[in-house]
């Protein structure tokens, strides 16, 4: 498997077992993607409103909220994500519940190192280029949502302001992280900052303020 070509490509992994959790998220590291692993769905499903992510990669059986439930919420506001179902539990209508719910593979435990990775591997190269999103143009909506947001305002907030649920805001937000080509918030800003939405503070500015 050529490292090179999983550069830049995020990962979440989620699995209750510590030690699981630990061997695959350094198997996933080693083979050249960056990695974001939780023990709990809820705590992955946080992150995933405000991170871009390539592919979740989630175990089936955990307490409160399972790898189903996961996929399932995870996919109302980012239809778009990829996800691979993993269990040691796995039967044929558990698969085709995943599958119907949009999962890309299931596969089951003990996993084999390398057939992990190159159903891995394989999911994500189905959709290169990976984000079909990536530098298309702003809709107005998003164009609106998206100042609200570098005015420091929260989903919450914008929703209110824009007479709008919460999740339909989780969506622009989603959209507009994925057409910019943006990982997070600090990679939002400097996309932004470059195409000349506000000007971002120089090392001398910065060093002026701290002092």
């Amino acid at each position: 498997m050529a490292m090179e070509s999983n550069i830049g490509q995020y990962v979440f992994f989620v699995d209750d077992e510590p030690e699981v959790l630990k061997m695959v998220g350094r198997t996933l590291e080693r083979a050249g993607y960056k990695v974001s692993c939780f023990s709990k769905a809820a705590d992955c499903l946080e992150h995933l409103r405000y991170q871009t992510c390539d592919l979740l990669i989630t175990d089936v059986k955990m307490p409160e909220m399972d790898g189903i439930e996961l996929l399932a919420e995870a996919k109302r506001f980012n239809p778009l994500l990829l996800v691979l179902v993993i269990t040691g539990y796995g039967d044929i209508q558990m698969a085709v519940r995943a599958l119907k719910l949009g999962a890309s593979d299931f596969i089951e435990k003990p996993l084999d190192r390398e057939g992990f990775l190159s159903t891995v591997e394989s999911i994500l190269k189905r959709t290169i280029p990976a984000n079909p999103l990536l530098n298309k143009t702003l809709t107005k909506t998003e164009m609106r949502v998206l100042r609200l947001i570098l005015d420091g305002k929260s989903n919450k907030e914008i929703a209110h302001l824009r007479h709008r649920s919460v999740r339909t805001i989780e969506a622009h937000r989603s959209h507009i992280m994925r057409k910019l080509g943006a990982n997070n918030l600090v990679d939002l800003l400097k996309r932004t900052a470059e195409m000349g939405f506000f000007e971002l503070p120089t090392n001398h500015q910065q060093r002026q303020t701290i002092l």
